[in-house]
């Protein structure tokens, strides 16, 4: 590793170093929803003490227990279900939880304040109405703020504006706090308005900090290649696709490819690429991919095409070749309705891998509770030519098989857990908790921002 990536390392994971002689603020705070500690870790290392914590699931508790409670702390309170909380026997300066995020989020069912979870949030406002703690801070998905959304959104405020509090809210993501994770998450903070310092808060600015997957990821190799700069039109055939995430630049080649029949792009892996095909099936499956989300073939995001539609839009169209395409497993016949892709989803991917990220790559994607289908490279490619990248990929790492799954301890580096935290026995359930997780450098600038205007 070269010396500034090592200062940077050390940077991140300092916060962890009990030599470390950072000011610390004596503060007391109340843990709900608190998973694996997620929040308690930074809040302590900011010299926090928890009065008590609240989480009913049993393999959490257990984590939780085993990392975070000392044998000699007799007078923290663990304080059960939330549904049952009102005044705590104590007085405390914050509460922090992350409020359960599955009704607002795209990986659940989207049924918001009416779903048993969305409900939860009226909890929280008895318990900080009877509790009146100086500040509180509360996690959830970007979902909330987004327009399906907004008017549960504004319920939440609304309540805990009225319970006496200035609210601000900000997205914050987890990259700019120094972790190769592309993770937004709502955070809501606020505090009591008889506070004189009350409406001076302001959410951290990001960090300046360049970590790589390879900086925290153990087993991939380190480069450090410059990446080249192309016009526009050269990755993108005249026309930028919308849907293009944060770290897919305009003007550079992706650093993860994704694996998927029913998108297109100069990182996009089809199944036609990776099992032998001549350049006439190809074609067939590039016009089925271009076709199937044109609303004059129905009103689906993805539609299968009659026999009859793809006969008119791939000259000569035979149906033996068709047949010859359902029998190689990359088309399918979806009873009378025509044809489609057997990868028909983008989260199922191909073969079982969804992505892989170069090591060189700024950040994965977001980690989530339910796992996910990416991989990391275990080397970098250099190759700067667009017409060569994908080919180049798929002989190089995959056809050579030299990436590897996320385990639980990566998922661990990624949320910022310190090493020292013993993680679950099992992996999955481990990176089911993980992935449930906040990002430890994220509450920790934000709780630092909080103390400056409250103590």
């Amino acid at each position: 590793m070269n010396p500034t990536m090592y200062a940077q390392q050390l940077e991140l994971f300092d916060l962890f170093n009990p030599s470390s002689n950072k000011a610390r603020s004596h503060f007391t705070f109340v843990d709900l929803f608190a998973g694996i500690g997620g929040f308690r870790i930074p809040l302590e290392e900011l010299g926090g003490q928890c009065f008590g914590y609240s989480e009913i699931d049993k393999k959490a508790i257990q984590v939780y227990r085993k990392n975070l409670i000392k044998d000699d702390n007799s007078d923290e309170v663990y304080l059960g279900d939330i549904t049952n909380l009102n005044k705590f026997p104590f007085d405390i300066d914050v509460l922090v939880g992350g409020v359960p995020c599955q009704p607002w989020s795209i990986a659940g069912k989207l049924q918001g304040l009416d779903d048993p979870r969305g409900q939860l949030w009226r909890d929280v406002f008895r318990v900080v109405k009877a509790n009146r703690p100086k500040a509180f801070i509360f996690e959830n998905v970007k979902g909330l703020t987004e327009p399906r959304n907004i008017e549960s959104l504004k319920y939440i405020i609304n309540n805990l504006t009225a319970s006496g509090y200035v609210v601000k809210y900000e997205v914050l993501n987890s990259y700019d706090f120094g972790l190769p994770q592309d993770r937004d998450r709502l955070f809501l903070v606020g505090i009591r308005n008889d506070i004189e310092k009350s409406w001076g808060f302001t959410f951290p600015k990001p960090l300046d900090r360049q970590i790589k997957l390879y900086n925290v990821i153990p087993g991939i190799e380190r480069s450090n290649f410059q990446k080249k700069k192309f016009p526009p039109s050269v990755l993108f055939d005249g026309k930028i696709p919308a849907s293009r995430g944060r770290f897919q630049k305009i003007d550079e080649l992706n650093d993860f490819f994704l694996f998927t029949d029913i998108r297109d792009g100069h990182t996009a892996i089809h199944s036609w690429d990776l099992i032998e095909t001549t350049s006439r099936e190809k074609l067939i499956c590039q016009t089925i991919m271009k076709n199937r989300r044109k609303n004059i073939y129905g009103d689906k995001d993805g539609n299968p095409l009659e026999f009859k539609v793809l006969k008119m839009l791939v000259p000569e169209l035979q149906q033996s070749e068709l047949d010859c395409l359902v029998a190689k497993d990359i088309l399918r016949t979806v009873d009378s309705k025509g044809y489609e892709f057997v990868n028909s989803k983008i989260s199922s991917g191909i073969n079982g891998i969804s992505k892989i990220f170069l090591p060189h790559a700024d950040a994965i994607a977001t980690l989530t509770a339910t796992g996910t289908r990416d991989f990391v490279a275990t080397m970098s490619i250099e190759c700067q030519e667009p017409a060569a990248y994908k080919q180049t990929f798929i002989t190089e790492i995959y056809q050579k098989h030299k990436f590897q799954p996320l385990t639980a301890r990566d998922y661990a580096k990624l949320q910022g857990f310190p090493e020292w935290f013993k993680i679950y026995e099992s992996e999955n359930t481990a990176k089911h908790q993980l992935g449930n997780a906040v990002s430890i450098p994220v509450v920790y600038h934000l709780t630092k921002a909080l103390l400056e205007i409250i103590l």
